[in-house]
């Protein structure tokens, strides 16, 4: 989770929502990694989670990921939820809650839904209160604009 809330603080120095993500091979090495980058690619797919899933394909040769795990600081959206589980991540860990758009156990829970077949494991709250001071902070220095 240090190098997720790492690439989070990036993601806020580039104006986007500080998001990040990493993915972790079975025996915990980093194989992709991902902040928001909307706002700065002009690009709405650019969510943290994408970008890591994307690397670690990459990396590995191939779009299963059921060896691996997604680490992000924000529980994923819809998009970013039916991603990891289209390409079959094994576990997804988050930091904070998503009271708005979290598709993850909050609003919606796409992972554990009975009709979509591949369920990962989901673990959230890890770190839960840094991983939301650093999205709180960035909005209220937004609004302070």
């Amino acid at each position: 989770m240090s190098l997720a809330l790492a690439l989070a603080r990036k993601a806020a120095m580039s104006g986007d929502v500080p998001v990040g993500a990493v993915v972790l091979d079975e025996n915990g090495a980093v194989i992709g990694e991902g902040f928001n980058r909307r706002d700065a690619a002009k690009d709405p797919f650019r969510h943290a989670e994408v970008d890591a899933m994307r690397a670690a394909a990459a990396n590995l040769g191939t779009w299963n990921l059921d060896t691996c795990t997604l680490v992000v600081t924000l529980e994923p959206c819809p998009m970013c939820a039916g991603a990891a589980v289209m390409s079959h991540v094994g576990r997804i860990v988050f930091g904070a809650w998503d009271e708005k758009m979290g598709a993850c156990g909050s609003v919606w829970d796409i992972p554990r839904d009975p009709h979509v077949g591949f369920v990962p494991e989901v673990i959230g709250g890890v770190r839960e209160e840094e991983c939301a001071s650093v999205l709180a902070d960035f909005f209220a220095r937004r609004r302070g604009r």
